[in-house]
């Protein structure tokens, strides 16, 4: 098993070198391999996570021409239970459930992968400034993400979204709001951690102003576990907006979300297939990125690849 070494610390300068040495050696090394790809993908569930991310990707790139019906077109055949014709049946109003599921498909994965990258612009934007430039900035920084972060995620984006009123856009927003801070906290973390080592003080004799350190010289080094935060946080970023949906705050009717799906299944008990095949979409795209998260951490971090391999022996 491979692993790679720890940026040198600000006491472990190699004699001989200039700063500018130190600072090429550290690029240099950021560039060199640093996934372990096929022992994480070892795992049976990380596979299961692709395929099916995978699947759902191709139903998102290509559900107008794999939809068998129009997915807000009514019909007489309501309540309609599973058949060879509707192969998830159809709702209250007769609309076709497998082309409603396909269009709440590129409805919400779409939306969840653009709130999660503002997310994450925000969030490790703000967390960055407060770990490299510390003091009182840090500080008051940080208050905000504690002050945030005492609220219940879904209790502070029903509040945002009550306020702002029910549409897909607010509900967005509403979720944005709730999701940067857990950015903000673990890249402020990272950046503790590593803007003190020889590199960046090497950076800083050569005059490099505080962006430029962080962009080429800090971004690099914690962008992997940030993604690993990300990969997981789409998962939530999907419950958030169908739970917010499903009781009103989110897309209105009727646009084919999936939380709004599983309300109106909620109002015919009997009729369990309107909310069945819906919620069974959430879990298993929330569970896909899960096993997903679980095995980039696996192959961005090497204790866990030691973990890995002490199971497998």
């Amino acid at each position: 098993m491979s692993t790679h070494p720890a940026p040198p610390s600000p006491d472990s300068t190699p004699a001989g070198l200039s700063p500018g040495d130190v600072v090429d050696q550290a690029r240099r090394a950021w560039w060199r391999p640093r996934l372990s790809l096929p022992r994480a993908w070892r795992r049976p569930l990380a596979v299961i996570g692709m395929v099916v991310i995978a699947f759902w990707a191709v139903i998102v790139i290509f559900g107008p021409w794999i939809a068998p019906f129009d997915a807000l077109a009514q019909d007489f055949e309501r309540y309609q239970a599973p058949s060879p014709e509707h192969l998830f049946g159809t709702d209250g109003v007769g609309r076709d459930i497998l082309s409603r599921v396909i269009a709440g498909a590129r409805i919400s994965l779409p939306v969840a992968v653009i709130l999660v990258a503002i997310s994450l612009a925000i969030g490790s934007t703000i967390g960055a400034v407060a770990g490299y430039v510390g003091g009182w900035l840090d500080g008051f920084l940080m208050r905000i993400v504690d002050l945030f972060f005492s609220f219940p995620a879904i209790v502070l984006a029903m509040a945002v979204s009550a306020a702002l009123g029910p549409s897909l856009l607010n509900a967005v927003a509403a979720i944005v709001v709730v999701s940067w801070p857990a950015y903000a906290r673990v890249t402020r973390s990272l950046v503790l951690g590593i803007r003190d080592q020889n590199y960046i003080a090497a950076a800083r004799l050569l005059g490099a102003s505080p962006a430029r350190i962080l962009l080429r010289d800090v971004a690099p080094n914690v962008l992997g576990p940030i993604l690993v935060v990300a990969t997981l946080e789409l998962g939530n970023a999907i419950l958030l907006l169908s739970g917010l949906s499903f009781l009103g705050l989110g897309a209105v009717p009727p646009t084919p979300e999936w939380g709004s799906m599983v309300a109106d299944g909620s109002r015919a008990f009997y009729n369990y297939w309107v909310a069945l095949f819906p919620g069974l979409a959430i879990f298993t795209v929330v569970l896909a990125f899960n096993f997903l998260g679980d095995a980039l951490r696996d192959a961005l971090d090497p204790r866990s690849n030691r973990a890995v391999t002490n199971a497998e022996l």
